[in-house]
């Protein structure tokens, strides 16, 4: 089925209630003294994995819509790319308030310090960047800037597993998983497949006109 601009408002909907659902499943955890033995971790955790998941969903965006031709899926990036904000947001937050209990030389401390933490306040800063960017006024503002900026969406799809990667101690299955799908979604978005196919189909056509010669 062909999804048009009349279906644009109820998968907006949908994103807004899958995006909402985990931060709600994760309120109860709390409420009920299920976020693990260590919840202030397990909460930190969450919303980082959430944040992730979320920009790889953003990722699946624009090859989606190009295999399946369904350009309307194109204006569901904005929405869900504040998604990814917003959780980065709760896992900064949460780092913050609960971790550090808001010592905010020990925060400077802490980046400067640790690798992955650097790594993650690079993230947020490009992340923040993109999502003040996002507004149609800004976009017709910036012009040909605004597409320059946002293709640092790529770099962010860098970033964010390797900070994942680097933060555990153990257990790095998990984190080489998204950095090996990151990965692969970063090839699919860039134009050297298209390139690559490119040549080949005029390596064949020269390589047709010799042997008809």
């Amino acid at each position: 089925m062909r999804l048009t601009m009349k279906h644009l408002f109820w998968l907006k909907l949908a994103i807004h209630l899958l995006a909402i659902l985990p931060v709600a499943y994760l309120i109860l955890l709390i409420l009920t003294d299920k976020a693990g033995g260590d919840p202030v971790q397990y909460i930190i955790h969450y919303t980082g994995i959430g944040a992730l998941n979320t920009l790889v969903i953003l990722l699946c965006i624009s090859p989606i819509a190009r295999k399946f031709k369904q350009g309307v899926l194109i204006q569901t990036r904005r929405v869900i790319g504040l998604y990814v904000f917003a959780y980065a947001n709760l896992h900064i937050f949460a780092f913050i308030s609960l971790d550090l209990l808001f010592a905010w030389s020990l925060l400077f401390e802490e980046v400067v310090k640790r690798p992955y933490i650097l790594v993650g306040a690079i993230s947020y800063i490009i992340l923040f960047l993109l999502s003040i960017t996002s507004f149609k006024a800004l976009r017709r503002k910036m012009g040909k800037r605004w597409q320059q900026l946002h293709n640092l969406v790529y770099l962010l799809a860098m970033l964010v597993p390797i900070h994942f990667y680097w933060s555990v101690k153990s257990e790095v299955i998990e984190p080489g998983i998204y950095i090996v799908l990151t990965s692969l979604l970063l090839l699919i978005r860039s134009p050297l497949p298209k390139q690559f196919s490119v040549f080949c189909l005029r390596l064949k056509n020269k390589l047709g006109s010799f042997t008809s010669s």
